[in-house]
């Protein structure tokens, strides 16, 4: 039964397990022996694990994939995937592969510029604020040195800062709307450290300006924070090759795969219920990436789907056209990276992973990331257009069904050499297994 605990973060981590098993599980002993399988055997590497975040109790493992034979601005790859899905790793590997004899993947770098924004509300006349924001502007700059002097140095740090009237939307609502650059780190905490010292200057500084009135002193700072939209920090990716090599099933030529395949994209770029799964297979490549090599992919997640919204209507990340008998497909997507500072200096297998990628800058990681996502995505378009979706995924997904049954190995092996010219279904594999063991 359920219960309410005062203090549990200050119990040792065996306390928490112990409260939590007896609370939770019906067989305490079993939970906590499940708990304690999945703690690495090196103390000094869980105590790691554990102080990454509150309350440990244990580890939770997600498969670590490869992808290999990704040509990217004419330089291999083979691209590290955390994911726990079937079949997105083959996909992947696939599209690489195809793509690999038809010139690769083509990557450029449109933008790295991230923001940031101090929200305040000011109660008074615009155009004093519009004053006092220009004779502060030095001091913001000036107040936050000690905070950006070694980025800075590195050539990154603040770039502008913004005051922007919102009051046509919330009643007295202004920003400080800040870009940076933040080079090879993600910058997280240096963009709010910096945003909460423009906010201390900002709000101290409007209790001396002569113009304001003793109400319009008293601006209200209601939060300095980074934003995980990032339209101005875009990475562009795309595939192109002659349309007569479009295809290597000899069943369809070139011309009729690339025009069924651009209808797929078109109807994903005016549809949003097509659209957001269309989307979540790039998401599916992009992740995986993201999360193996120490990033946040929630940051991303959110700043992706924003933007594909950015129209006004959700829509598509990826675009196909034919242009002079050359098939193109492409995809410019938002991605604020980092290969410095975070997990990325920390988890051991976050550095196998960048080393395993050249050890990146920020920029070249953005474009793997953004490749991985649109290889996904012709992956799976390329088999809804053709076999369909679920011949390729559901044979991925034999082993998981196997696997919790607890298939012995010398069933695998039939069951898998059985479904090979059968349409696996959940039903179906429980039949056969069934029957092999009848």
């Amino acid at each position: 039964m359920s219960k309410t605990i005062s203090g549990f973060s200050k119990l040792s981590k065996s306390k928490k397990i112990d409260w939590i098993v007896d609370t939770y599980f019906s067989n305490a002993e079993d939970a906590k022996s499940i708990l304690k399988q999945y703690w690495n055997t090196n103390d000094k590497l869980q105590q790691l694990h554990d102080e990454f975040i509150e309350n440990t109790i244990t580890n939770y493992y997600l498969p670590l994939g490869v992808a290999p034979n990704f040509l990217i601005n004419d330089k291999l790859y083979t691209i590290p995937m955390a994911i726990e899905e079937s079949s997105v790793v083959a996909a992947a590997s696939k599209a690489a592969k195809f793509w690999l004899d038809r010139g690769g993947f083509k990557t450029t770098v449109i933008s790295t510029t991230k923001i940031g924004q101090v929200h305040f509300m000011y109660s008074g006349d615009t155009d004093k604020l519009k004053r006092f924001f220009q004779d502060v502007k030095p001091m913001l700059f000036k107040d936050s040195e000690a905070i950006t002097k070694n980025m800075t140095k590195r050539g990154g740090g603040i770039l502008d800062i913004e005051l922007r009237d919102k009051t046509s939307e919330i009643d007295n609502y202004f920003q400080l709307h800040v870009s940076f650059e933040t080079l090879n780190a993600m910058g997280a905490n240096f963009i709010n450290s910096c945003l909460e010292q423009f906010a201390k200057t900002f709000k101290n500084e409007a209790l001396n300006f002569d113009l304001f009135s003793e109400t319009e002193q008293q601006i209200e700072i209601v939060m300095s924070i980074l934003s995980n939209y990032v339209p101005d920090c875009l990475v562009r990716a795309e595939v192109s090759c002659p349309v007569e090599k479009l295809s290597d099933n000899p069943a369809i030529s070139g011309e009729a795969f690339a025009r069924k395949f651009i209808q797929a994209v078109n109807i994903a770029e005016i549809e949003p219920y097509r659209a957001v799964t269309h989307n979540k297979g790039v998401m599916n490549g992009i992740d995986a990436v993201v999360l193996a090599t120490g990033n946040d992919f929630r940051a991303v997640e959110a700043g992706v789907h924003a933007y594909a919204s950015r129209n006004g209507r959700y829509s598509s990340l990826s675009h196909a056209k034919i242009e002079d008998g050359i098939f193109k497909f492409w995809m410019e997507i938002p991605l604020a990276l980092g290969t410095v500072g975070g997990l990325t200096g920390l988890h051991p297998l976050v550095k196998l992973a960048l080393e395993m990628l050249h050890k990146p800058s920020a920029p070249e990681l953005m474009q793997i990331v953004a490749v991985a996502g649109l290889a996904q995505n012709f992956a799976a378009l390329r088999s809804l257009t053709t076999t369909g979706i679920q011949q390729g995924h559901m044979k991925m997904h034999l082993m998981n069904i196997l696997n919790q049954f607890e298939a012995n190995d010398e069933e695998k092996l039939k069951l898998t050499d059985y479904f090979k010219t059968k349409t696996v279904t959940h039903n179906a594999v429980i039949e056969a297994l069934k029957s092999l063991r009848n």
